[in-house]
């Protein structure tokens, strides 16, 4: 893996977001974006050889709502991890309340934000977080 590329990591398990994702990343030179389906398979990620395989995101794209495990407890869970305790976290959902968002940032969410609905609205998102937490990266 190119060390120069800007790595982020999507937790996710809808598979048109998913494909949304990629296509930005893909469009978005220096982007080398990495997807686990969800809280469990994120958590294994970090726990597992992967890590000694794969380069370590910069960035971790946190879907709230997911099945299984929920967002907010990986959330917690990566903020103890000694691998994920300092990378920045943005959780993101489609639909949310007050709460969400004031127990994300609990929780150690740096940011929480709408989530990106179609191409072009994943393409500006990465742009303007890569730009926000890693200014280095310039996708």
């Amino acid at each position: 893996m190119d060390e120069s590329r800007c790595n982020v990591m999507l937790v996710n398990d809808d598979l048109f977001e998913i494909d949304l994702a990629r296509r930005a990343a893909e469009s978005s030179a220096g982007i080398s974006l990495t997807v686990v389906e969800g809280c469990d398979a994120a958590l294994n990620w970090f726990g597992a050889g992967a890590v000694k395989t794969e380069q370590m995101p910069h960035l971790i794209l946190l879907d709230l709502q997911l099945p299984k495990l929920d967002g907010l407890a990986a959330l917690r869970s990566m903020r103890t991890h000694a691998a994920t305790c300092n990378i920045p976290i943005v959780v993101f959902s489609a639909q949310y309340t007050h709460e969400d968002v004031l127990l994300s940032y609990r929780a150690g969410a740096n940011s929480f934000v709408a989530k990106p609905a179609d191409l072009e609205q994943f393409t500006e998102f990465f742009r303007e977080h890569l730009e926000h937490w890693m200014p280095h990266c310039r996708p």
